[in-house]
């Protein structure tokens, strides 16, 4: 009998503890959303590029930080007892370090200039990269600085007297829309790890969300046309209307070889003037579908036409974008997609 109750207490005490530990881990979020709240009803929105002041950064020591004062205290109580003066002398000569660890630590972010870098648009259900440029325009060169938020935390980097270093904040994007980078912060320990000096940074970044492609499934219907530049096969001999990405079945005497010399990929020559086979992702050809499943079909369709080097248009309610091929064409339609019904700026709940 006292076998099968050693477990089960074993295991309420475990739980308990996992339990305590998740209710702090809690209070700790909601104490650090306030400040970030606090901090943005301080600041303001920022202006992009934005150059931190000193009045923007906070400092608190780190957890060797608290450890160590905890350290010099026990220090400089003993050398008391004992009225050592060499212990004493030790003591003081290490909190004068501490306190330029603190003045350091604090310079090492001052003056440093942020802007944005863009954002590359993401399907939804996958994660958006914010690039963040930060520049150093001090003859000092900067330590240990990161980039962080509530999802990801950027590896520390060095840069130099009038340098530049792109980094990169994560955020999660589960909808279609706008996405919008709320917050980040640019942080460093530098020196010694005793001393965390931050600034909260609120530019509202965005980045489009094009929506969940749906399952492989139905084709696309087919419409016979002439669409001119929207020539895809690259198998006529007519004006020159473009480029567009190699596929394995293009042939080699169209490759744009003086294009793959100054190192811009593999590109095929696109000529107009010539009847292709083109699809129309018409919104109304999948009546029974509701209108998140209807756009991840488009989007799906969209992605399968761009593959394949066809030249395809989207047809919603409000909005016809006609038949053509290439890069911007597929950014202008998931683009559509992305943004279908919703306000300008806003995002999807």
């Amino acid at each position: 009998m006292l076998k099968r109750i050693l477990p089960a207490s074993a295991s309420f005490g475990f739980s308990s503890q996992r339990t305590s530990h998740a209710r702090r881990r809690t209070i700790l979020q909601l104490l650090r959303q306030r400040i970030r709240h606090w901090a943005r009803r301080r600041h303001g929105i920022d202006p992009d590029p934005l150059v931190v002041r000193s009045g923007r950064i906070y400092i608190l020591p780190s957890a060797l930080g608290v450890t160590f004062g905890f350290m010099l205290f026990a220090m400089f109580l003993g050398a008391m007892n004992y009225g050592n003066n060499l212990a004493l002398g030790l003591t003081f000569l290490l909190g004068a370090l501490a306190l330029t660890a603190m003045h350091y630590s604090h310079r090492n972010l001052s003056a440093i200039r942020i802007r944005s870098a863009g954002c590359e648009p993401v399907f939804a259900g996958h994660a958006a990269r914010f690039q963040i440029a930060i520049e150093n325009p001090a003859q000092l060169p900067r330590y240990e600085l990161t980039l962080q938020n509530e999802h990801d935390v950027s590896t520390p980097q060095r840069i130099e007297p009038g340098g530049r270093a792109i980094f990169e904040v994560t955020v999660p994007a589960p909808h279609r829309g706008y996405l919008t980078l709320e917050y980040f912060e640019l942080a460093t320990r530098h020196p010694f790890g005793l001393f965390r000096a931050w600034s909260y940074v609120h530019m509202n970044l965005r980045c489009v969300v094009y929506p969940r492609p749906s399952q492989r499934g139905t084709p696309p219907p087919l419409v016979q046309t002439d669409t001119g530049g929207a020539q895809d096969l690259s198998r006529g001999d007519e004006d020159f209307a473009g480029l567009r990405t190699f596929h394995p079945s293009d042939s080699p005497r169209h490759i744009a070889w003086k294009v793959y010399a100054r190192e811009q990929g593999l590109q095929v020559k696109l000529y107009a003037g010539t009847a292709v086979t083109s699809h129309l992702l018409d919104w109304d050809s999948l009546p029974t579908m509701q209108t998140e499943a209807r756009l991840s079909q488009l989007c799906r369709w969209v992605e399968e036409a761009h593959s394949s080097g066809h030249a395809f248009g989207l047809k919603l309610p409000g909005t016809m974008i006609p038949p053509n091929v290439g890069a911007s064409h597929r950014q202008r339609c998931l683009t559509a997609l992305a943004l279908f019904e919703l306000d300008d700026g806003s995002n999807r709940a």
